[in-house]
């Protein structure tokens, strides 16, 4: 397997966003093993970072025409091409400094982000890269756009582009997609749009810093003040984005794409699909046995919470379906110190009892026949607050299993700081399908 890599030196680009028309200058920067994509916005307050991850994917309602990432408010716009270069370069680890909110839109394409990528080299890492494996098919649509999934033992992408226009017309365009093929047919192809559809957008407040040499913009004749770099440059560009909203896994995918007038919407809903696939998948082939030490990767394989809602750091013992004990270390930087209190932080006790339900949640799920499967929380019993939690606490959950049916099951849970009480509660779960 290939080991994940970053860039061998930091560098620096600076250019126009296609929708905002404002100047950004973007620091790249070499990153440790699994670091992911990390966006840093330098202009605002505390320089908040964002991760180009399917969990932080924006709706197109929020970001129309692009791919948009955010976290705790902080966004960036129009990632995809960069995405779609770093796949190409295979670089997993980098942390990117921007001082706007949208990337520059360089020529429209890829390729002004890969020749710079090249020169900074790249570094290889040791620890192995993320694959993500698609194991059943998976298909989803939206009016005449659809996209489906299907396993494969590479990346496959076939795309149907239907425009109402008559010189952009049908097309159709198959390829296994490999980093050298993505630099060479897919990278330079640009981003376009019709002219009837030009004063619409910048009406709407988008495409402010396109212009005819970093769009290719289509008349009734042709493309306009510019010239193609391919004949069929509109249909690669459609899989250059599905390239770079793939790359949001954080990832190697391996799958067949078979898209049909598929934008990012549906190409990001897609990734949020494969995830879960293989979040489900990860689940099932965990084994767990009493007596073992789970850390937070193990604890994600079980339980389908991610941050900001994964409230258990450590399980430190375990007997299957009887008990368990896990730990939470609560500290200033967690989210919820910055409403509940200002100047007087304390943990919610709702929070308490979803992580105490967590705890149980291992517990039940970690055993054969429940394995892959969802614990919701039913009903919540003899409730108590004996002490408040604050920043620097160790909270330790004990959960002890009462009741167990097929599909229901009962917990004790008593959350313990230095020994101590804090909480307790009866809690009830329905155990589902996913």
């Amino acid at each position: 397997m290939n080991n994940q890599n970053t860039i061998a030196r930091e560098f620096s680009l600076k250019g126009i966003g296609l929708h905002t028309g404002k100047i950004a200058t973007v620091v790249f920067k070499p990153a440790v093993e699994d670091t992911g994509i990390i966006f840093v916005r330098v202009d605002l307050q505390n320089k908040p970072q964002v991760k180009a991850c399917v969990e932080n994917a924006l709706s197109q309602s929020s970001s129309p025409r692009c791919t948009c990432i955010s976290k705790d408010g902080a966004q960036v716009f129009t990632i995809e091409h960069l995405m779609a270069a770093l796949r190409a370069m295979e670089i997993d680890n980098l942390i990117v400094e921007i001082d706007h909110e949208e990337l520059p839109g360089m020529d429209g394409s890829s390729l002004l982000f890969i020749e710079a990528l090249e020169k900074a080299g790249v570094a290889k890492q040791s620890k192995p890269r993320n694959v993500f494996v698609v194991k059943e098919p998976m298909m989803i649509h939206a009016g005449a756009a659809s996209l489906a999934v299907f396993p494969s033992n590479e990346f496959k992408i076939s795309y149907t582009l239907q425009y109402n226009d008559d010189f952009i017309k049908s097309d159709f365009f198959e390829a296994v997609i490999t980093p050298e093929y993505i630099k060479k047919e897919i990278a330079p192809s640009r981003t376009f749009c019709l002219e009837e559809e030009a004063g619409l957008l910048q009406k709407n407040g988008l495409g402010l810093g396109a212009n005819y040499d970093n769009t290719l913009v289509v008349g009734k004749t042709g493309v306009i003040k510019n010239k193609l770099r391919f004949s069929n440059e509109f249909v690669r560009h459609k899989i250059l984005d599905l390239i770079g909203d793939a790359y949001l896994l954080t990832g190697v995918l391996k799958a067949h794409i078979v898209a049909v007038k598929s934008g990012h919407a549906l190409n990001v809903n897609m990734m949020k699909k494969i995830m879960d696939q293989s979040a489900n998948s990860s689940r099932q082939d965990l084994v767990i046995n009493s007596g073992d030490l789970l850390d937070v990767e193990k604890i994600m394989a079980i339980l389908p919470h991610r941050e900001p809602f994964l409230f258990v750091d450590r399980i430190t013992e375990i007997e299957l379906g009887k008990r368990a004990v896990g730990i939470k270390n609560v500290t200033m930087n967690d989210y919820f110190f910055k409403g509940h209190f200002p100047g007087k932080p304390v943990m919610p006790g709702v929070i308490i009892l979803e992580a105490m339900a967590q705890v149980g949640g291992v517990m039940m799920l970690a055993v054969p026949e429940n394995r892959g499967k969802l614990a919701f929380f039913m009903t919540m019993n003899n409730v108590k607050f004996r002490k408040t939690v604050v920043p620097g606490d160790q909270l330790v959950f004990e959960v002890i299993v009462g009741k167990v049916k097929s599909r229901t099951g009962q917990v004790f849970g008593k959350a313990r700081v230095d020994g101590k009480v804090v909480a307790e509660a009866e809690l009830m779960f329905a155990i589902v399908e996913p």
